[in-house]
């Protein structure tokens, strides 16, 4: 059980950004966890734009068979993590390089998301989240102290 917190601790202080597309392309949610530069509106609509014509062109030009897209995306600063859900809405969290256990974040984030924004009366689907205890429980869920995703 100890071994699980400090890897919670460990991958929780490395997250530096949330995304979450709807199945048309357009950013429905973005939270940054302190990543250096900061991105305005402007460049996280942009970059989740490009993501989702990213994620699209690689589903059509895998050679294997029923491949959902790219899944995680290396690079030499960060590292890109995607969960598409059966509707077709993409989660990504900008991680730093060599980030472990991030499929499980993506799933509690999903888990979260079905839980407070779909589950919400007055949310209407594909339109940006303004859910107060999606983001509380986000916040919960992502925070880096001891509780995070050990509980769940």
């Amino acid at each position: 059980m100890c071994e699980q917190a400090f890897e919670a601790e460990q991958m929780m202080a490395s997250i530096y950004s949330l995304f979450i597309i709807n199945k048309s392309g357009g950013l429905i949610f973005y939270k940054d966890y302190g990543s250096t530069g900061r991105m305005d509106t402007n460049d996280s609509l942009r970059l989740a734009s490009l993501w989702h014509s990213m994620h699209a062109i690689s589903q059509q030009l895998s050679p294997t068979q029923g491949c959902m897209g790219i899944e995680l995306l290396e690079a030499d600063t960060f590292d890109l993590h995607c969960f598409q859900s059966l509707t077709g809405t993409k989660f990504f969290v900008v991680t730093e390089p060599g980030t472990q256990g991030v499929e499980f974040l993506l799933k509690t984030i999903y888990e979260l998301y079905t839980d407070y924004v779909l589950k919400n009366p007055f949310y209407e689907i594909e339109m940006p989240i303004r859910c107060e205890l999606f983001e509380l429980n986000l916040a919960q869920a992502i925070r880096k102290d001891k509780v995070a995703l050990v509980g769940r």
